[in-house]
């Protein structure tokens, strides 16, 4: 555990410098602002990577997907808290380099630099002050896990999901065609791909609804907990 947040803690800012040393050497004619976006865009890439590569063994090596377990789902939690951290400084430092270079670092303070990536901050917030506790202490029956899944189930429905009728909905308005008569008027190939896409969906999503209904059955939840 603290060796995983160690770790995290000397990669990630160890990989950004790397990255900026890299691109100092080989492209000079970079500005210092070009240098810290693309580094920090890489550090990004490489954490999406992993966490990528982190969710498929996960996925492939629990046979159970609502009681299965695995020790890396635990361990990568503290390898994104320094993660978390570090992404939030290299937005800061981004932002006062592009500021900086139209000559606007003297206005960029912390205030403005919250307001203007409150969506992103609030995310990384999120992450380290809610999802991290709720992982590390496995705390499936409390309030705030509850109202969580709910969230999480309310966002997957409406983003993943109800995108697609909205989609075929949104086609119908503009041609003066209901809902019912899209699929008729639109190439084939077109719902085919739509159907590839959803059919997942659907199915994460009835995993996701089996999991919530484990939740709130209470005898289970405390056993789980």
């Amino acid at each position: 555990m603290l060796l995983t947040l160690a770790g995290g803690t000397l990669f990630f800012p160890g990989l950004f410098a790397l990255c900026s040393w890299a691109l100092r050497r080989w492209g000079p004619e970079w500005t210092c602002t070009d240098r810290v976006m693309i580094s920090t865009r890489l550090v990004s890439s490489v954490q999406a990577v992993l966490a990528t590569g982190s969710g498929i063994v996960i996925i492939r090596s629990c046979n159970d997907v609502a009681t299965g377990r695995h020790w890396l789902a635990w361990e990568y939690v503290w390898f994104l808290i320094p993660y978390m951290i570090y992404d939030s400084y290299a937005m800061y430092l981004s932002d006062w380099y592009r500021a900086r270079d139209q000559d606007h670092a003297h206005s960029l303070t912390l205030r403005s630099f919250l307001s203007r990536n409150r969506l992103m901050i609030t995310h990384h917030a999120v992450i380290l002050f809610v999802l991290v506790p709720v992982a590390q202490l496995k705390q499936q029956h409390t309030l705030l896990y509850k109202v969580n899944g709910v969230l999480t189930l309310a966002t997957f429905l409406c983003c993943r999901i109800l995108l697609f009728p909205f989609m075929y909905w949104s086609y119908g308005h503009q041609q003066g065609l209901s809902l019912l008569q899209v699929p008729f008027h639109i190439p084939f190939f077109c719902n085919v791909a739509n159907a590839f896409l959803i059919a997942p969906q659907i199915y994460w999503f009835s995993l996701l609804c089996r999991k919530a209904l484990r939740l709130f059955d209470t005898p289970q939840a405390k056993k789980d907990g």
